[in-house]
């Protein structure tokens, strides 16, 4: 048997990059999925030919009730929910001397709202049931920081928090809660630096296992989290990014 067989799972930002993968992975793996994401055209795209077992839903994670709508379809089609992927987010560069409010504000409701509200409509469910298993993206931006991007690096920090915070409330209802931090992953958010015949190259000298990420990476580590085998996992976030932060590379030649 699958180790998902059964299962319902919800996946945000699911229509393209590391969100698809995170559906594919799970359908895979025996799960039924709610596949949710804004863009509408693309979803039914991407999720058109996966098969009956996923089911795409149109909603932006920065409005609350799109959120408990999503949940609330899972629980409807499914029976109930057991994992809750709260990938989806922006990342619009910016220098903070040029910063607005607007911009400030969507990337704050997108990225820590909407994950907020992913995490507690889904806990509320899984209240009812026995349990489940939350994961949410954060970034290596929570840490290293990465200039023009200030309000990204300062949600995807406030995410790792809420990881930990989420984690030690939940946890005597039996939901674990865990993160993951990509570095850059071969997704359309960093086909600018992934695909750059002379960008490219020059970034993976700071990266020591001399590649970028791939959508499956991550997802394989979603997946992990969110299953049995991590039942005593929780409040962590697993750092993917080929060894980027471990420090300065370089050799004695």
């Amino acid at each position: 048997m699958s180790q998902f067989s059964g299962k319902g799972v919800v996946v945000t930002g699911a229509a393209q990059g590391i969100g698809l993968a995170m559906v594919t992975r799970f359908l895979e793996d025996g799960a039924s999925v709610i596949a949710f994401d804004r863009n509408a055209e693309v979803l039914h795209s991407a999720t058109g030919s996966l098969g009956e077992q996923c089911v795409p839903f149109v909603g932006d994670i920065s409005v609350h009730d799109d959120c408990r709508r999503a949940v609330r379809m899972c629980v409807t089609k499914f029976g109930h929910i057991d994992v809750m992927c709260a990938h989806a987010g922006i990342a619009e560069p910016l220098a903070l001397l040029d910063m607005t409010d607007d911009h400030w504000r969507q990337h704050m409701s997108v990225n820590i709202d909407g994950t907020m509200y992913c995490v507690v409509e889904a806990a509320r469910a899984m209240v009812d049931s026995d349990g489940g298993a939350i994961v949410c993206t954060s970034s290596i931006n929570a840490w290293f920081v990465e200039e023009t991007h200030a309000v990204y690096n300062v949600t995807k920090a406030a995410v790792w928090a809420l990881v930990r915070s989420a984690a030690i409330d939940l946890a005597r209802h039996g939901i674990r809660v865990n993160g993951v931090a990509p570095g850059v992953a071969d997704t359309p958010l960093a086909e600018l630096v992934v695909h750059n015949a002379e960008l490219a190259p020059q970034y993976l000298k700071s990266i020591p296992l001399g590649r970028f990420a791939q959508p499956s990476d991550i997802a394989d580590c979603v997946a992990f989290l969110a299953s049995d085998q991590a039942s005593y996992l929780t409040g962590q976030t697993i750092v993917l990014d080929g060894g980027q932060t471990l420090g300065i590379p370089g050799t004695l030649e």
